[in-house]
């Protein structure tokens, strides 16, 4: 089996029912961590992690802000906000692009991940 890709969780909702989500789409190929946005931001910074997913009502603010603010926002994507969801294309190609942070506001945490998870595990 391949080695497993490293997800941290952060962000300022959910963040076990997002685990939880991972946990169950992710076709045993991730190690989640449930951290704070700073430690999860640093752990991207480091390369301890390979990808973070953060979640808040804006899907930008309290899900990315930190990660924004440590990581620039070359790496950083909102895949949702209030009104707008990122199609299916779209959220491939951020992570083929090469963006490593992803915000979405929680209650598109369930149409957004299935999507996320498949094209972090295609381009493992």
């Amino acid at each position: 089996m391949s080695e497993l890709i490293s997800i941290v969780v952060g962000g300022q909702m959910d963040k076990q029912t997002i685990a939880g989500l991972i946990e169950k789409l992710g076709k045993g190929r991730f190690k989640i961590s449930i951290k704070s946005d700073i430690e999860g931001a640093l752990d991207i910074k480091s390369n301890a992690a390979k990808y973070y997913v953060g979640a808040c009502a804006t899907g930008a603010g309290g899900a990315l802000g930190l990660a924004v603010g440590l990581l620039g926002p070359a790496l950083c994507v909102s895949i949702s906000n209030p009104g707008r969801v990122m199609s299916e294309e779209e959220v491939r190609a951020q992570v083929r692009s090469g963006k490593r942070a992803f915000g979405f506001v929680n209650n598109d945490a369930e149409r957004l991940l299935p999507v996320l998870l498949d094209e972090m595990i295609q381009n493992a």
